[in-house]
């Protein structure tokens, strides 16, 4: 496999990383700004479209850095809008992000890992395993990928990092991406309109507190250790107390609050007294509750409750005083429902000696 990694990739670099880039070719600071805002304004995937740098000077850069993105391979479409985009990285590993449609405009829901190691037993990714970490041009250029290469990327407003894998398990790489996303010279975002979920890897929640103000979300699924252990194997090293703890500590502006998402799943979590133990679980947490009735997958040992059930559930919550919704399954007919992409390319099975090639979401 040809080797891609001797020049560094200005995407995986901070505007302070390419100020002292450029400082070694005796250029002026501002000059990074100028490049920043090509690779995440303008999405430039070569140094002659930085037309407002000198020729000489794109010259000298391509001698010593390279521009790459993940490459878009294949786009699907559900009934209700819902767009499932399947992505290219440098080593041909596989990973996908979704669109979702919300009135006048797009949510982007984005990967931070090929694959995923923390083995919920609801989501299919987690039954092929982490294969790598993705790196901040990897996390971040999903976003400019689709920004500047499908006719819905002017309207992307709010992200998710939702996708494949586990954010917090691939921190310092989702951090920075982060910075770059929010950064004036990168794409703009808000940080008030980036959300990032979580299993609950506790001590990693109280460090993205104290590093960036992001929205965070909480993958719960039960009001018990017991059953959260089962369904979640990470609740074995932080359990629900300590979970809990760490959720009440974020420092989420007062306006805003920390989301816990349940997959409300058939006999196993989606009782009336379910839900009286988990508003008594999160009293006093500032938070509100998204219900996301399970999306069924071949081979799945748990099944989709039925209408009436979520909607009991969902009573419970709001009788209890928590906003409480409950999320329709956007793009089940393609696969790319939570927790149900396939893991594996569609309609191009991989072969079995691929290095990657295996794609899903949480």
């Amino acid at each position: 496999m040809k080797n891609y990694h001797d020049k560094p990739n200005l995407n995986d670099m901070s505007l302070e990383e390419i100020e002292g880039f450029i400082s070694h070719l005796g250029k002026e600071k501002y000059r990074a700004r100028q490049i920043m805002k090509w690779l995440h304004r303008s999405g430039a995937l070569s140094f002659d479209e930085m037309t407002n740098l000198s020729k000489v000077f794109r010259e000298e850069i391509e001698k010593r850095a390279r521009i790459t993105l993940p490459l878009i391979e294949e786009i699907q479409e559900s009934r209700d809008g819902t767009k499932k985009v399947l992505l290219r990285l440098e080593d041909d590993c596989f990973i996908e992000s979704v669109l979702i449609r919300e009135k006048n405009r797009w949510t982007q829901c984005v990967s931070t890992q090929v694959g995923c190691a923390m083995g919920c037993r609801f989501c299919l990714t987690g039954r092929y395993g982490l294969k790598r970490n993705l790196l901040p041009s990897e996390i971040a250029g999903q976003i400019t990928a689709l920004r500047f290469n499908t006719p819905e990327g002017s309207d992307i407003k709010n992200i998710v990092m939702m996708g494949m894998g586990e954010p917090l398990a691939n921190y310092e790489n989702t951090l920075k991406a982060i910075r770059i996303i929010t950064s004036d010279a990168g794409a703009g975002f808000s940080k008030r309109k980036i959300t990032i979920s979580t299993c609950g890897i506790t001590p990693m929640i109280r460090r993205l507190g104290e590093d960036v103000s992001v929205n965070l979300a909480v993958s719960l699924n039960a009001p018990d250790d017991k059953r959260r252990s089962y369904l979640m194997p990470v609740n074995k090293k932080f359990p629900l107390k300590e979970l809990i703890d760490a959720c009440r500590d974020y420092p989420m502006p007062r306006r805003r609050m920390i989301t816990f998402e349940y997959i409300v799943m058939a006999g196993v979590n989606d009782s009336e007294g379910d839900a009286k133990m988990l508003a008594s679980l999160l009293r006093g947490v500032h938070c509100k509750f998204n219900l996301i009735p399970f999306n069924e997958f071949p081979g799945s040992e748990f099944k989709r409750p039925s209408d009436k059930r979520v909607r009991a559930f969902q009573d419970i919550l709001i009788h209890e005083h928590y906003t409480t919704m409950t999320r329709p399954s956007k793009g089940d007919d393609i696969s790319a429902a939570c927790g149900q992409l396939s893991g594996r390319r569609h309609g191009f099975p991989l072969p079995d000696s691929h290095p990657c090639g295996i794609l899903g979401e949480k």
